[in-house]
Order: C-alpha cells, then sequence, then structure tokens
C-alpha cells in the first residue's frame, strides 16, 4: 500500500474545486444537477474534483448518499482527472467505511478533516492511522487550525505525515512558512485558503482545493498555469480579481452564497442543509450589488 501510495503521489497536483452537492426540494441528492456542475467544471480545465467535503456538506449527509455521491464524481471523471472523496465522519467506524468504499470505485486518494470535538493529538494520530490502514488509496490529512486544534505543530503534521499511506495533506491555515517547511519536507499540499492561492503556489504547494472555485472555475485554472509557468506577476494580479470576489463573498453566508451564484448562473443546485439557511432577498440584493463593483463579478449581478 505505501509503495502504490508513493506511486500516485507525483499525480496529486493542479485546481481541484470542493465541489458542492446538489439538493431537490426534499434534500435528496440531485444527480442530474451534480453531473450538470460537473461537466461545466471540467470544461472549466480543472484538474480533479475535492468531493463531500465542507463545502459538499458531506459532513451533514447520510453515509450511503455520500458514497452516491462519489460513486457519480468517480463516473463523470474523464481519464486522468483526479478525484479525492473527503471521509471525515462522526465516528472512526464510519469514517473507515467510507474510506474502504471510496478505495473500491476509483478515486484517486482520500482525505479527512480531523475528528470534530475535544480530541487530543493522539487521539486524532489514532484516527488517521486507522483510516490509512482502511484505505487501498492515500490518505492526505487536513489541517485546519479554526476547525481542531488537536493538530498544533509542524512536527505533528510531519509525524501524521509519516504514517504508512499518509502522503500529504490540505492545508487551510495563512501560516506560509510552515506550508514551506511542509513542502520541503516531502509532503504533498493542497492550499486551502482560496484567498492566499498564489501565495500557497509560490511557497511550493502542489494545487489548491477550495470552495470558489465552484464560481470562478477558470480563473483559478488560470492562475495556477501562470503560477507553474512562473508569470508570477500575472498570478498575482489574478489573484486580486479572484479576491475582490471574494471580499464581496464573505459579507453573506458562503456555502449559502456559493449555491445562490450557481443558481444565477443556470446550475440550479437547491439549497443546503439545515441548519445552513438560504440566502434572503435581501441579501441576495445586496450580494448582487457588491458583485457589480467586482471585475469579475459584474456578469453575476445581472444574470436572472
Amino acid at each position: 500500500m505505501q509503495r502504490m501510495a508513493h506511486t500516485v503521489k507525483h499525480s496529486l497536483q493542479g485546481i481541484l474545486p470542493a465541489i458542492v452537492t446538489p439538493f431537490d426540494p426534499e434534500g435528496r441528492f440531485d444527480i442530474a444537477a451534480f453531473e450538470r456542475l460537473i461537466a461545466r467544471l471540467y470544461a472549466a480545465g480543472v484538474h480533479g474534483l475535492y468531493v463531500c467535503g465542507q463545502t459538499g456538506e458531506g459532513l451533514q449527509q447520510p453515509l450511503e448518499q455520500r458514497q452516491r455521491v462519489a460513486e457519480a464524481a468517480v463516473r463523470c471523471s474523464p481519464p486522468g482527472k483526479l478525484v479525492i472523496v473527503h471521509i471525515g465522519a462522526a465516528s472512526t467506524a464510519e469514517a473507515v467505511e467510507l474510506a474502504r468504499h471510496a478505495s473500491k470505485i476509483g478515486v484517486q486518494a482520500v482525505s479527512s478533516l480531523p475528528p470534530a470535538g475535544p480530541f487530543s493529538f493522539e487521539e486524532v494520530r489514532g484516527y488517521y492511522r486507522d483510516l490509512a490502514a482502511a484505505s487501498d488509496v492515500p490518505l492526505l490529512i487536513y489541517y485546519f487550525p479554526s476547525f481542531s486544534t488537536a493538530i498544533r505543530t509542524s512536527d505533528q503534521i510531519l509525524e501524521l505525515c509519516a504514517i504508512p499511506n499518509i502522503v500529504g495533506l490540505k492545508f487551510t491555515d495563512s501560516d506560509m512558512f510552515r506550508l514551506w517547511l511542509l513542502r520541503r519536507a516531502g509532503a504533498v499540499v493542497f492550499n486551502g485558503s482560496d484567498e492566499m492561492l498564489v501565495a500557497g503556489l509560490i511557497m511550493g504547494a502542489n494545487g489548491g482545493i477550495g470552495s470558489i472555485y465552484n464560481l470562478l472555475p477558470e480563473r483559478f485554472v488560470e492562475l495556477y498555469g501562470q503560477a507553474i509557468s512562473g508569470r508570477w506577476q500575472q498570478a498575482r494580479a489574478m489573484q486580486d480579481q479572484i479576491n475582490e470576489v471574494i471580499e464581496a463573498i464573505l459579507h453573506y453566508p458562503v456555502h449559502a452564497v456559493v449555491k445562490a451564484v450557481l443558481r444565477w448562473r443556470g446550475l440550479d443546485c437547491g439549497d443546503c442543509i439545515a441548519p445552513r439557511r438560504r440566502l434572503t432577498a435581501e441579501e441576495e440584493a445586496g450580494l448582487r450589488a457588491r458583485l457589480a463593483r467586482t471585475t469579475l463579478g459584474a456578469e453575476w449581478a445581472a444574470a436572472e
């Protein structure tokens, strides 16, 4: 398993939208809308998908439905594209079940947030060790200190990355020196802060995973292409334009915004799972007004 993980490691790179999961009015997985969204993202040139993460509301869905979402993502992904399935769950047993399922359907890797709650580092390490042992594909851990404080230091992250079959992590933090240290040590690192993608890439990140990629896939792909070609001035200019949109979005609940904007653009993905809520009419009007003042979002403000 460890040998296979190292073989796949070099392919873990690029721009991966943390794809939203569409739901119908009854709250069930809307596979037709999911297929349309996947087609739209791949047409924009993304390198793969990150499925059932926080943006995809994986933790709010039943296991059987999460498995169907993962299967649809694999089925709709062209050859050569990267599918990473988030398998984090309320218990180790559930996460192990998701890991074993994902391993069988053709994903290239799995990923997991740390377990939510006041767990110690030793407990989190045991959780990741169990997931890595259960998976037949490489595992990416998730460093997200605002979600879990159990992982605090670079040494702890590298200790987790030394577990057989763990090859790296999704990194959602502003400490770019830490990102650099992890890359220098050989870990695969996906930048997780959309507003700092260019910073992550210049410090060595292998790619990015993000929510706003659902809305601006072409722009993130363009930024990534400029970065890997060494055109850092152009990449920074693109990040500036993206960040205008992100600044407008952050005045509202982000998950609801992503689904609202997709709906405006003809990709109705339904509402988020309660207790997340839909934007009010006043919020939608305010969002349109803010986006109209940005370089990249003006077209959305006028969309019906």
